[in-house]
């Protein structure tokens, strides 16, 4: 019962729900390698590296970051930092996604084998960049960004340009959404010397570079179905997400943060899906 309940809690450390952040960016590189249906096998294996390799990063980071929590009003209700779970539960539960993820990856294709170590590398290293560099943001942008790469490597193991602008596209996207969620901590990481555009540059800049970084995710996200040859439909649902984006935009001032987590959980996690199902239904009607 007691393995159970640490099972639990640490689900609930990690957000396991919001693996729906990355999942359909994954699932549209899948779908656009195979041009229609990636078959069972490879979405199943899929979905299992794509669960495992985000548990392993969320885990890593709440580890690594620990002494941060500590100290951070905002987090110092986290399980780890409470005592709720143990840290030596959280490493074996570490090892045992990473496992996983590789033995996922084995099942996909000897290139994506291969690569299995980059991609729990770069999870890893993005926990200790707010330590020494403000571009951490970007960073957490190229760890979801390899989402619809690992798709695409999935079904075609070759990198190709749509997968490409879809990688960029998704680095952008979440490095702005990463932004707006950082301005929470300017005061402490400035106080606690750590380094993030917030505390480094200012509220202000921070917003702007949110800004500008979405305004790129929007023509990249165009550039990618471009790219893949899809039509009009996908054109218009990227359109949408640019509507959304604008409104994330629209709910976070410099004076007032508290609707952030609307914009930074509710609204990303639509993006992702509605971009996910404009591209199954232009596959569809264009006859892939």
């Amino acid at each position: 019962m007691s393995i159970l309940k640490n099972l639990n809690t640490i689900c609930r450390m990690i957000k396991i729900e919001h693996s729906i952040f990355a999942l359909p960016f994954a699932y549209m590189g899948a779908f656009l390698a195979a041009d229609g249906w990636p078959g069972l096998y490879n979405l199943v294996v899929l979905t299992i590296a794509m669960v495992s390799v985000r548990s392993f990063a969320m885990a890593f980071n709440r580890y690594a970051d620990l002494d941060i929590d500590r100290e951070n009003p905002r987090t110092q209700k986290r399980e780890l930092v409470t005592g709720e779970l143990s840290t030596g539960f959280t490493l074996v539960f570490i090892v045992a996604m990473a496992v996983v993820f590789i033995v996922a990856c084995a099942m996909m294709n000897p290139l994506c084998f291969m690569l299995s170590p980059v991609a729990l590398g770069l999870s890893a290293f993005y926990s200790f960049c707010k330590r020494f560099t403000y571009w951490c943001h970007f960073v957490l942008g190229m760890v979801l960004g390899l989402a619809p790469v690992a798709g695409w490597l999935c079904v075609d193991p070759q990198v190709t340009l749509p997968a490409a602008l879809l990688f960029c596209g998704v680095t952008m996207w979440v490095a702005g959404f990463d932004l707006l969620y950082a301005c929470q901590d300017a005061d402490f990481d400035r106080e606690r010397g750590l380094h993030s555009i917030p505390s480094q540059l200012g509220v202000a800049a921070a917003l702007g570079i949110s800004t500008l970084s979405h305004v790129l995710t929007a023509v990249l996200f165009l550039l990618a179905g471009w790219a893949a040859g899809l039509g009009a439909i996908y054109v218009t649902v990227a359109a949408i997400v640019g509507v959304i984006l604008t409104a994330e935009h629209l709910l976070v001032k410099e004076d007032d943060m508290s609707r952030v987590n609307v914009a930074f959980f509710t609204m990303n996690g639509v993006i992702s899906v509605v971009l996910f199902f404009g591209t199954l239904l232009d596959l569809s009607l264009l006859g892939h």
